[in-house]
């Protein structure tokens, strides 16, 4: 089992919501460091944190944030936009993608040479809307459909590296994002415990609240699990020394 103990962790989107429920988390559990990134400079009391000033969609802020971490073992991809919309406006739909789609990737490939020195661990936060579109944020769905896609295939890219790709597949949270959406929703404290419970499992796909959890069995025994996992098998026999 993996475990938060002692790791150095960075954290997106880690002044509110899940994000800060993870620094949070991490912190409890023992982790050695932790990178909080945020769009907006703040501060922490605990001495192991360190803020980091980061629009994922920027590069040149990517590069500088990228500059102060000296090591990294969990990077957890967790900013995000969500806009309620109906697709009428093409710019609505790049915003999404800009963030939780290409943001997630530039991170994580300004990173990835210290996962793999590390052999550490991605986490990328998605929403069970990366299976099933909600219609009232279809623009949200569909750029977290698209980093599913992306974190299934970095999953199968990376394996070969030393690096575990995990997919959290969240169901509605209590945060500022979805107050507008009137449903059950789990507190970002018991996501964030789940999330790192997944991770210390060793879970590929992390299923961390209630709603979600209704799925995971369905997902696990699916045909389409059943054809990543194919795939990943034909990516493992072309590496070198298969």
């Amino acid at each position: 089992m993996t475990t938060i103990t002692g790791k150095n962790v960075l954290v997106t989107g880690a002044n509110r919501g899940i994000g800060q429920a993870l620094l949070e988390e991490a912190l409890r559990r023992g982790a050695q460091q932790v990178y909080a990134a945020a769009r907006e400079p703040f501060t922490h009391p605990d001495e192991r944190v360190v803020p980091l000033v980061l629009d994922v969609t920027d590069a040149a802020q990517t590069e500088q944030a990228v500059q102060r971490v000296s090591a990294l073992d969990i990077l957890v991809n967790n900013a995000g936009v969500a806009r309620y919309d109906d697709l009428s406006d093409r710019a609505v739909l790049e915003q999404h993608l800009a963030v939780n789609l290409f943001g997630l990737h530039g991170v994580t490939q300004a990173l990835l040479p210290l996962l793999v020195r590390s052999r550490g661990a991605i986490v990328n936060n998605l929403a069970v809307a990366a299976l099933a579109p909600l219609p009232i944020i279809p623009a949200y769905s569909i750029s977290k459909a698209a980093a599913f896609s992306l974190t299934q295939a970095q999953r199968m890219l990376l394996a070969g590296q030393g690096v575990t790709v995990h997919a959290v597949l969240t169901g509605p949270t209590d945060t500022d994002m979805s107050r507008g959406y009137d449903a059950p929703k789990a507190s970002p404290e018991s996501v964030a415990r789940a999330i790192f419970d997944g991770v210390e499992k060793e879970e590929e796909d992390i299923f961390p609240d209630a709603m979600s959890q209704t799925m995971a069995a369905g997902w696990h025994s699916s045909p389409a699990k059943a054809l990543e996992r194919e795939y990943a098998a034909i990516a493992a026999a072309g590496r070198p020394g298969s």
